[in-house]
């Protein structure tokens, strides 16, 4: 049995949204990767302006390393945006992702139906990318209840969750969304997609290069 389709898919689901931002971007040799520059703009500066259009409830960022900049990012973006945005510093972001997506998801505030968590170097991912995966969401079987973008038989971000599977995530210590997932395939809906957008990420300056994005 399939969930119903609506006319309106920001009507029908209260979207969430956590960004990772709390990197070293080591392999740049030290550099906030949500403040690398395209056509002007940060990628975070990017990021955010794009989710407007998906009438974000809530929209939570988790910085570690280069807080004070991020912060400074976000102080000055958010006269020119509508929804609100909470930053939350990881205190040991030396110790890698998943503490970062712990530390989100705990820090959740709202009555959110569907949780995107996104990161915060993908140049390429617009409101439409995320509307794809909301229509995914729209579209899943009873059981399922993560959207997994797959992109050339590789995993991409950002992925969706209903609030349902996060708080069985959190009713357990210390665990996060990819090890769950591994642990529960039945509940992944995988979204075979060839947009390249899912995959685009920066982890070195030839990435950079790559993606026509101002040098360090």
């Amino acid at each position: 049995m399939t969930v119903s389709s609506e006319p309106s898919i920001k009507a029908k689901f209260r979207l969430a949204i956590i960004i990772l931002a709390a990197g070293q971007g080591s392999r740049l040799g030290g550099y906030p990767k949500a403040l690398l520059k395209k056509d002007g703009d940060s990628l975070l500066t990017r990021f955010i302006q794009a989710i407007q259009n998906c009438d974000p409830l809530e929209t939570l960022l988790v910085t570690g390393f280069y807080s004070d900049k991020i912060e400074a990012e976000i102080n000055s973006l958010k006269p020119t945006i509508h929804s609100s945005i909470t930053l939350v510093k990881n205190p040991n972001p030396d110790l890698g992702q998943p503490s970062s997506v712990r530390l989100g998801l705990e820090s959740l505030k709202s009555d959110y139906d569907v949780l995107l968590i996104a990161l915060c170097d993908q140049p390429s991912i617009t409101s439409a990318e995320i509307e794809a995966l909301l229509e995914q969401f729209n579209q899943r079987t009873a059981n399922q209840e993560i959207i997994l973008p797959i992109v050339n038989d590789q995993r991409g971000n950002p992925v969706l969750f209903s609030k349902r599977v996060i708080e069985k995530i959190l009713a357990i210590p210390g665990m996060v969304c990819r090890p769950y997932m591994d642990q529960h395939p039945e509940l992944v809906k995988l979204f075979v997609t060839e947009n390249q957008a899912y995959l685009m990420d920066v982890d070195t300056q030839a990435d950079i290069q790559k993606l026509g994005l101002d040098p360090i």
